[in-house]
């Protein structure tokens, strides 16, 4: 894997993965089944998170252990997909802080459009993690690290469920940075800006709607 991208092939989650690529799984199983990918997935991203000393005292006796250091992690979505990965991650991480970007993207131009933007404070001292499943054109989310830098943000990571090799260049083009954590590089976009083979709108997917 290139510094910018990890591709996680673990076993469960390329079982997971595949089980939700089938048209034929339903919605409330397709949202279960991201929620379980997303603390795999989580536990690779977070791999990096900084860890400082603490004297403890077990059953047996008074020791020095590992327990994570500075800062809370921020955890932005990039809504509304990203919504469906959040919990994953908090059950991992509940101490995170939480943020949302707001961006739809334009059927004709397939440009992002920015319509809401809340994050936490003092993102310059997190690692920050944005989420969304789909790494399509690249477009929305190169958008949202934007913001997020503009925001105060330095240490960013993207975690998505799938990612297309055209966004993957998008986001190393602006944002180099930005290590992309994802379950699988799919083969490409088709001329709708949907990943190929893919597993469909993951919005619509994991909220039961079209």
């Amino acid at each position: 894997m290139s510094e910018h991208l990890t591709v996680v092939d673990h076993p469960l989650v390329q079982h997971k993965l595949t089980l939700m690529r089938d048209k034929g799984t339903s919605t409330s199983e397709f949202r279960r089944l991201l929620h379980e990918i997303t603390q795999l997935l989580a536990y690779e991203i977070t791999r990096e998170l900084p860890v400082t000393q603490k004297t403890i005292e077990t059953p047996m006796e008074t020791m020095d252990s590992p327990i994570l250091a500075g800062k809370k992690l921020a955890l932005v979505s990039i809504l509304r997909a990203g919504n469906g990965m959040l919990d994953g991650v908090l059950d991992l991480v509940p101490s995170a802080r939480v943020g949302f970007v707001g961006l739809y993207r334009d059927e004709e131009t397939l440009q992002p459009v920015q319509y809401y933007f809340k994050a936490p404070k003092e993102l310059a001292d997190r690692m920050v993690i944005a989420v969304d499943p789909m790494l399509a054109t690249g477009n929305s989310s190169a958008a949202a690290i934007d913001l997020l830098k503009e925001a105060g943000a330095t240490n960013i990571r993207f975690l998505c469920l799938l990612a297309a090799p055209e966004g993957v260049a998008r986001m190393k083009e602006a944002h180099p940075d930005v290590q992309i954590v994802t379950a699988s590089l799919d083969r490409e976009l088709n001329e709708k800006g949907y990943i190929m083979p893919g597993l469909g709108d993951a919005g619509d997917r994991m909220f039961g709607t079209k």
